[in-house]
């Protein structure tokens, strides 16, 4: 790793943005939460289990995850069309598949959860940050769950691996060019979600696992804190 690599905002290589994590946002779910990182803010709303309707789409085995990713058309600088588009249902998918490992829906047989991501400020990351907000809106909700899930972009600025892009970053041109790669995993370390879009080598690509390994065990401990100061405010009231 390259220690000496100057990055555009001048964080080390391996520093995360500035971020911050609260749940109990949105008083009507029945779970919620904010992850911030840097100029990047989800916030996730759970709904359920509730059943499942239309009938046919219920699964007699175990309940449905469902998440919604939605980036506001105010979000960005340049307003985008509001709306489904491709690229949400996309991540609204990978969203799933990140989450579902951790959850234990084989209790909630024919029904189904309901989980709203909106991206209200973005500043790259924002499916690494729905994830991180969506997984403690679910723990806030009470659903039951094996275990949290983290989530951050590691990327190849040229020829160094550094962690949590900015858009700056993410638009570098220099080299090869940028090299993005979204990770999810489990505090016990399993990964449950991993994309690469870019090229890198294989020796790298374990730098940058590892990489982000380290990075979300900063993150489970912001989203651990957050969920325990929600008990402790609970736990104080009369």
């Amino acid at each position: 790793m390259t220690s000496s690599f100057k990055r555009p905002d001048g964080r080390k290589v391996d520093e995360l943005r500035e971020f911050e994590a609260k749940v109990g946002i949105v008083p009507n779910a029945d779970g919620s939460a904010m992850y911030r990182s840097g100029e990047t803010i989800a916030i996730a709303a759970v709904y359920g289990p509730k059943k499942m309707h239309p009938q046919h789409s219920q699964n007699p085995e175990k309940g449905t995850l469902r998440c919604t990713y939605n980036m506001n058309s105010f979000s960005v600088s340049e307003r985008i069309r509001p709306g489904p588009s491709r690229r949400s249902t996309e991540i609204s998918k990978i969203t799933e598949w990140a989450l579902e490992p951790v959850l234990m829906l084989d209790k909630f047989q024919n029904m189904v959860v309901d989980v709203h991501i909106n991206i209200i400020q973005a500043d790259a990351g924002t499916r690494c940050a729905g994830i991180n907000a969506a997984a403690m809106a679910l723990a806030h909700a009470g659903i039951p769950m094996k275990d949290m899930v983290s989530s951050v972009s590691v990327g190849k600025l040229d020829k160094t691996i550094v962690v949590d892009l900015s858009k700056e970053e993410e638009d570098y041109e220099e080299g090869e060019g940028p090299t993005d790669i979204p990770i999810s995993m489990t505090h016990s370390g399993d990964i449950t979600h991993f994309q690469l879009d870019g090229k890198i080598d294989s020796k790298q690509l374990m730098e940058a696992v590892e990489l982000a390994k380290k990075s979300c065990e900063q993150i489970y401990e912001v989203q651990k804190k957050a969920l325990k100061d929600s008990i402790d405010l609970t736990g104080g009231e009369d």
